[in-house]
């Protein structure tokens, strides 16, 4: 009891204290006549002639009067009602040094004041705004709104009156007296911005110059810069209307208005600390010459594949940026720099090119302590040693080792149980940035593409359950098709997983559940998979991300035993091998739904896997689960599913038989900017996994269509993002609606209690 009095009394000395902060005047000091500013009260646009602007118009006319007042938290964009800092600079003396100096210095907090807002010169601004976008006969005014409590005090509304935006009436180019005034038109006519009855705005004519100025670039006018156009624009000829006249600047040299010619391309590799003594090594392709120091590990096409000048061709500065990026994408040089010099011996316009590339030291090592966060809500810290040759060839080509271990928990408060297990992965890789394939499969030049051949071994211990151990080899395909579609195909990957230990728990729960028993055997997985992703945006507002997965495993060695007449059980190794087929598709469309960084990001997945032929069930770890921090996030992974099948509550066999062969997902998610690198989030989850075979140990877990709505779990939450880049942390909070199985309450809301329905996961990066 004594306990809680001092509670209360603090309690109630700490509410006297705010009260008396709030009371004080914050007014007390201010000179005659001056008015404290409390912030914008409103802008307050005419409805009949401001239906018409544009929100990214608002804004910047937002930005121009908007000035910070007292108390104002710019984290939190919010004007918080506890002025301490005036009441510190209103009621505290300021001694001129000790402990109470540096405390005021830090409380206080000087009053702003409408004169130091200067409304009348913000109008002005906001005037300027309109007159930038093409309303010439904008107007602007402000009042002062004072407080009802205390008139020293007042916020201020201003009034914008837009009227009605000119637009282009004749665009005049320029005359046909040259050959850059001819290719200038050519492209300003095709310019979607430059033409008759588009809005004036000054930013949108500043955006047609440069793109000019871009494609004159890439046909040899070097030297051309976007303040070479002008324009002059008459508003009194046709009222309503803006007639448009593109110039070229008075006095602009006659050798920038002429395209130039590439010359010689000399491509000089140092290496890293060299001696200015060391020996140089000439090479003469029919790119470029190439002159490097000695020793120097470098094949001879490495160089001329990537440099994408021809002598005596118009120079490009897209040949330029391009040689650029394809040396720097290489990973051998630490730094890529290339100079255009101009040819004054050679006859008309040439430009010598300079290429200077620095060769990186080609051994790296690394050690990362790091946190990984998974999609089935398995969350730990992990420490990785790396080494890696980035050009062990003379090529490019990496090799590359590392030894992982990491530690790991599972997230989600209505778990039914903790897991902490922890995983060793050694691996090594094998890159080469080029297609060791045939030269028909369509690829793009402007992307580097690898061939990569890797062998894994993995060791996995979940405690009181099993240790497993898995062992992969395989080579890949990644390349970029298109601008916007990247694929990948593994012509082969051999997996071999071995149980080494498990416990009499484990072996009980395999007892009673023989189909998971199964896809829990040691065995050999010999894959083929080709997966394809198309992500795009669409103007500002959209995009769209889709991507789909196909593999098999076991039908070429199938195919193969059956031809040598071998039936039955087919083994590798003395090893049974699995056989089955399994596809995933994702669908991801995103809306800016306003102004600013607000999305609507929905998505939509299904997966579906069969095992036949030498297989009974799909191997475990190729199955689906549902729930977690990428799912349905409402549910801890693998607490739903499959079907309205749910264990015995005296079992904790859910973590391994919650599984399924058949996945349907559904996700809608508004993801909105709080303040900063804060983000916050409002998301709706729906789906389920099934079995596409009838397991009589698990009853209800069989895709039927006439219970599918009713077996998928529905969930609601809200989310937290710190968003810095390279690295998006990730909280959210999940709120159970739907439960797919039998919670013994009615109706489709069933879930037992609200605190009980709740999960909560710790992530990286965004669920979809």
């Amino acid at each position: 009891m004594t306990r809680i009095h001092g509670f209360l009394t603090r309690c109630t000395a700490l509410a006297a204290v705010i009260c008396l902060v709030c009371a004080c005047s914050t007014t007390r000091r201010l000179e005659e006549g001056e008015v404290l500013y409390t912030g914008v009260k409103k802008v307050d646009y005419v409805p009949d002639t401001a239906s018409h602007l544009s929100n990214d118009l608002k804004d910047d006319i937002y930005d121009d009067v908007f000035v910070a007042p007292n108390n104002y938290l710019k984290l939190l964009n919010w004007h918080y009602p506890f002025p301490l800092g005036l009441w510190v600079y209103n009621n505290w003396p300021n001694p001129e040094k000790g402990f109470r100096h540096w405390l005021y210095e830090k409380l206080v907090d000087e009053p702003v004041l409408v004169s130091d807002v200067r409304p009348d010169a913000r109008v002005k601004m906001v005037e300027q705004t309109l007159q930038n976008n093409g309303y010439f006969r904008g107007k602007s005014t402000f009042s002062l709104v004072p407080s009802k409590r205390n008139s020293r005090k007042a916020s201020i509304q201003y009034n914008v009156f837009p009227g009605t935006p000119f637009r282009f009436g004749q665009f005049q180019l320029l005359p046909d007296t040259a050959n850059v005034n001819s290719l200038i038109n050519n492209i300003a006519e095709r310019d979607s911005y430059l033409r008759a009855g588009q809005c004036y705005n000054v930013d949108s004519l500043s955006a047609a110059r440069i793109r000019i100025t871009n494609e004159l670039r890439t046909r040899g006018y070097y030297y051309f810069s976007p303040d070479l156009i002008e324009y002059l624009a008459d508003t009194v000829a046709v009222p309503g209307e803006v007639q448009m006249r593109m110039i070229l600047a008075a006095g602009t040299p006659e050798d920038v208005l002429d395209p130039y010619r590439t010359g010689r391309v000399t491509v000089y590799v140092d290496r890293p600390n060299h001696k200015s003594r060391q020996p140089l090594d000439t090479i003469v392709t029919d790119r470029a010459t190439i002159i490097r120091q000695m020793p120097t590990r470098l094949r001879k096409g490495t160089i001329s594949d990537n440099v994408r000048f021809r002598p005596g061709k118009i120079f490009s500065v897209r040949d330029m940026d391009r040689t650029q990026a394809y040396l720097s994408r290489l990973g051998i040089f630490s730094s890529v720099n290339i100079n255009p010099v101009p040819d004054s011996t050679a006859a008309g316009r040439v430009l010598d090119v300079d290429v200077y590339c620095t060769l990186d030291k080609p051994l790296e090592a690394s050690i990362e302590v790091n946190a990984s966060s998974k999609s089935n809500s398995y969350l730990g810290p992990g420490l990785s040693l790396g080494l890696t040759n980035r050009n062990i060839f003379g090529g490019g080509e990496q090799l590359s080792f590392k030894l992982t271990g990491t530690y790991e928990w599972q997230t989600g408060h209505n778990r039914n149980s903790v897991f902490n297990s922890y995983e060793v992965i050694f691996s090594t890789t094998l890159s080469f940035p080029r297609l060791l394939a045939p030269k028909f499969i369509p690829r793009r030049r402007r992307q580097i593409n690898w061939t990569r051949f890797n062998i894994n071994a993995d060791l996995l211990n979940r405690p009181h359950y099993f240790k497993m151990a898995q062992f992969n080899l395989g080579m890949s395909y990644d390349w970029q098709a298109h601008r916007h579609v990247n694929m990948s195909f593994t012509p082969l990957k051999l997996t071999y997983t071995k149980l080494m230990n498990t416990t009499h728990d484990f072996d009980s729960i395999m007892v009673a559940n023989p189909a998971v028993a199964l896809s829990f055997q040691s065995q050999f997985i010999p894959q083929m998979q080709y997966s394809y992703s198309y992500d795009r945006q669409f103007g500002r507002n959209n995009r769209l991300s889709y991507s789909f997965m196909v593999q098999e495993a076991g039908n070429v060695f199938w195919s193969i035993y059956e031809l040598c007449g071998k039936h039955g059980e087919k083994k590798l190794f003395g090893t049974p091998f699995a056989q089955f087929v399994k596809g995933q598709m994702q669908l991801v469309y995103s809306y800016r739904t306003g102004p600013g960084d607000t999305w609507l990001v929905t998505r939509a997945a299904v997966g579906a896997a069969h095992a036949y032929g030498n297989s009974s069930q799909v191997p475990y770890a190729e199955q689906f689960y549902c729930g977690g921090a990428n799912s349905v996030r409402a549910f801890t992974v693998r607490s739903i599913g499959p079907g309205s099948y749910r264990p015995p509550h005296h079992t904790s066999s859910d973590y391994f038989d919650q599984t399924g062969t058949f996945r349907f997902e559904a996700n809608a998610e508004l993801r909105f900017p709080i303040a900063g690198p804060v983000h916050g989030a409002v998301f709706l989850d729906a789906g389920n996994v099934w079995l596409l075979k009838d397991d009589p140990s698990r009853p209800g877990g069989k895709l039927k269509a006439s219970s599918f709505l009713k077996d998928l779990a529905l969930g609601t939450g809200v989310g937290l993002r710190v968003d810095i880049s390279m690295l998006v942390l990730r909280g959210d909070l999940g709120i159970g609606i739907h439960a797919p199985y039998d919670t013994g309450k009615k109706g489709y809301y069933n879930m037992t209690s609200f605190g009980k329905s709740l999960a909560f996961h710790l992530a990286i990066g965004y669920p979809f």
